[in-house]
């Protein structure tokens, strides 16, 4: 017989506040109240350490619509969720945040990277080959799925509402026909220019590899309406630099506007 998801796992007193576990799935045909719908055998398995057991509540993401749900089955990596109502809440930025994330020469940095910009509210992700990427095809085309796995897992962990689109990688050239309202790369040497104001508008932004951007992909970029932003006086590295300048930027959007 169905009944309603309970407000939380059993077990959790009602005066503590608890993030109900959160799965991202592929849109449904037909979505509605009581309609079971299968969970994967890693979301089985995460199910199982939480301890949860057959009608307490979790959270599904179909599309990019967010439902509560209750625990219908949990056996041997086999999982159903059964819908019970959509979830009116919407996590996501205001405007859109594209991040140009250049190759690295470890791919590895690629995979550090991901999690945080996901939890900071990224909502396109487009590896860019700069000059002093190491670019090999075959490698990055086989870590693709890896950094997808990566993307929904952190999307599912910072309760996110839709799961950023992760791009094929593009050439630096490809990068300098970049269409959007403000533009952003951070650059390591001083420009003598202040940093360019952030506006409630669309922003992309970019970094370079392990070595830095050089002074013509700089020069290239400059001309192209990308404008230059320093995150302070010391060299950060290829690794922190996108989080850091999007953490910046998600703090000023924080402010209240002004009129």
């Amino acid at each position: 017989m169905w009944r309603p998801a309970s407000p939380r796992p059993q077990g959790i007193p009602h005066h503590v506040h608890m993030s109900l576990p959160r799965f991202f799935l592929d849109l449904l045909p037909t979505a509605s109240e009581g309609v079971l719908v299968p969970l994967d055998a890693e979301a089985a398995r995460h199910l199982k350490a939480l301890r949860l057991k057959s009608g307490d509540a979790l959270e599904v993401v179909l599309g990019d619509q967010p439902w509560t749900a209750d625990l219908a089955e949990l056996d041997r990596g086999r999982a159903l969720a059964r819908l019970v109502s959509p979830l009116a809440e919407d996590r996501e930025p205001h405007f859109a945040l594209q991040a140009c994330l250049p190759l690295p020469a470890q791919l590895s940095l690629f995979d550090e990277w991901l999690p945080p910009l996901v939890e900071l509210g990224v909502t396109l992700i487009q590896p860019v080959v700069y000059a002093r990427s190491e670019f090999d095809p075959a490698k990055t085309a086989a870590r693709m799925d890896r950094w997808t796995r990566i993307i929904q897992s952190a999307c599912e962990q910072s309760h996110r509402s839709r799961r950023p689109d992760l791009r094929p990688p593009m050439t630096f050239e490809a990068l300098l026909a970049w269409e959007a309202p403000q533009k952003w790369v951070a650059y390591e040497l001083a420009t003598g220019e202040a940093n360019p104001d952030l506006r409630h508008e669309p922003l992309a932004f970019t970094s370079g590899p392990e070595g830095g951007i050089s002074d013509e992909e700089f020069a290239a970029l400059a001309a192209a309406g990308w404008q230059a932003v320093s995150l302070g006086r010391s060299i950060l590295r290829a690794v922190t630099t996108p989080v850091a300048l999007l953490g910046a930027v998600q703090f000023e959007w924080g402010r209240p506007v002004r009129p």
